[in-house]
């Protein structure tokens, strides 16, 4: 995996579970030894000036970081090798741009952003949030395509987006018909982000890996179930059909062991031949 001086694009996505927490647990060791030239992070929960200096501005880095409105919650960051041409935080909407969910950034012929979806809970308002969200953000998602196309850029979003698509992306899909994440009307959503004649996206890591089971980025913490590989695809990149097809790997960082692990969830990568 190669840097900006090499026809290669290296892209990571991560779930930090809380920037502060991870960053004592290996976080800042796995930042100094990756290779992507963009990392994407979301549920960072801190203020900028809460973190230490070695995770807020990290040397060899250009960070944005966009905290929500409300304290300790949701916030995403975008680290990347170079400077970015032009930085976006939220997608234009009056009810989410303060919620911490959004950040893109303008790379050399790409635009990079972190997505964190809102989770949602069955028979509550935050899956009414949930779904207020989903709404408004394929409608942007299919602007932000267009207006790359018109620009020749290609565009990856990464993130967690609290949807397993199908059956092959979490272990327990019987028992989980029912719960937010594996709902029948959160499955269509993503199917429209990523049908040819709607959205016009593609789930990056499915179409390198379109027989796996998984590969699984996200285990509760509870029983056994990171020892079992009982987990949720839940965190995407998903590209322009231009960049997704110069995909060339894409695998999770699952960690060895877990005691080794620094958030529930595991590091997605994909690397871009350019």
């Amino acid at each position: 995996m190669c840097r900006y001086r090499a026809l290669v694009l290296t892209v990571t996505s991560v779930n930090v579970n809380g920037l502060r927490a991870a960053a004592k647990k290996g976080f800042v060791e796995w930042l100094a030894g990756t290779s992507a030239d963009a990392v994407c992070l979301q549920e960072v929960r801190a203020e900028p000036q809460q973190l230490p200096g070695h995770v807020r501005e990290p040397e060899g880095w250009h960070v944005v970081h966009a905290p929500a409105a409300a304290k300790g919650r949701a916030g995403v960051s975008l680290y990347t090798r170079s400077a970015p041409d032009r930085v976006q935080v939220g997608f234009g909407s009056a009810e989410f741009d303060g919620s911490g969910r959004y950040v893109e950034a303008d790379l050399p012929g790409v635009t990079v952003a972190s997505l964190y979806l809102p989770s949602g809970e069955v028979g509550t308002e935050r899956q009414d949030e949930k779904i207020r969200f989903m709404g408004e953000f394929l409608a942007y998602l299919k602007g932000l395509r267009e207006r790359a196309a018109a620009e020749g850029r290609e565009v990856v979003v990464c993130g967690d987006w609290n949807i397993a698509h199908q059956q092959a992306d979490l272990k327990n899909w019987r028992g989980n018909t029912k719960n937010s994440g594996f709902l029948p009307e959160e499955r269509e959503w993503l199917g429209r982000v990523l049908d040819p004649a709607d959205g016009g996206y593609v789930d990056v890591v499915r179409a390198l890996h379109p027989e796996a089971e998984g590969p699984y980025s996200w285990w509760s913490y509870r029983g056994r179930a990171f020892d079992n590989d009982a987990g949720w695809r839940i965190d995407y990149h998903v590209a322009t059909p231009g960049l997704a097809a110069r995909a060339v790997e894409g695998h999770v960082e699952r960690a060895g062991t877990h005691a080794e692990r620094w958030s529930d969830h595991a590091p997605v990568t994909v690397v871009y031949d350019r």
